[in-house]
């Protein structure tokens, strides 16, 4: 999805084109730039933010990237993304999904609620606390699976969590969510990957994606 040289398999959300200024390409790194203080919503994301999407929507996938945080930095990988639902919504701009959150856990205030902590479901499921999270300036590796209706979150080599959307236990987590009033949220099942735009500087890399068939054709992801 991103091999150091272009954003060809991007554009912005809600946007015919990546928005300019927000997204730069450094020595092969992409680079989400600080934009500094500007109008934001009641969960810190910026109104006129610069959210980008992958132009291709997928439905079972493997994803693995890897991430640097500035200090007391914020964004996330968002999954199963519609720009239709999302510019539905205020900000227009920032993607509603499932996210595989990115934060600097020592010094952003939202490491204060664990299921806002690095490598958590958002909102929904904190990480395990045994994860291995190598601080601001330093890279981490993410790899994300999401195959029928079981998700995957994995931080450097281990995985942090897992979940099933037809389970007891995420009917109660969804419930009590940010999400639980957001028709159409849980029941789409194809979307588009999205990097978030928080603001703070961020980079990525090595950004990769696998297809994988549905469940019950061959053997489970390893």
């Amino acid at each position: 999805l991103f091999d150091g040289e272009d954003l060809s398999q991007w554009t912005g959300l809600g946007r015919d084109s990546i928005p300019r200024g927000h997204w730069q390409i450094e020595d092969g790194v992409l680079r989400k730039v600080e934009t500094g203080e500007v109008p934001r919503a009641a969960d810190g994301q910026p109104l006129e933010g610069g959210d980008i999407m992958t132009k291709k929507t997928y439905r079972n996938f493997e994803l693995k990237l890897e991430w640097k945080a500035s200090e007391a930095g914020n964004s996330g990988i968002k999954y199963n993304v519609s720009d239709s639902l999302s510019t539905a919504h205020e900000p227009v701009y920032a993607a509603l999904g499932f996210e595989y959150q990115l934060l600097d856990d020592e010094r952003h205030p939202d490491s204060e609620e664990p299921s806002h902590r690095s490598a958590a479901l958002y909102d929904l499921i904190a990480p395990g606390e045994q994860k291995s999270l190598n601080p601001a300036g330093e890279w981490n590796r993410a790899r994300l699976v999401f195959r029928g209706p079981r998700g995957e979150h994995w931080l450097n080599g281990e995985k942090v969590l897992e979940y099933d959307l037809t389970s007891a236990r995420f009917d109660s987590l969804f419930a009590a969510s940010k999400y639980a009033d957001t028709e159409g949220f849980r029941t789409r099942r194809a979307g588009h990957i999205v990097l978030q735009d928080h603001t703070t500087d961020f980079w990525f890399r090595n950004i990769k994606i696998r297809e994988l068939p549905p469940p019950g054709t061959t053997a489970e992801a390893e």
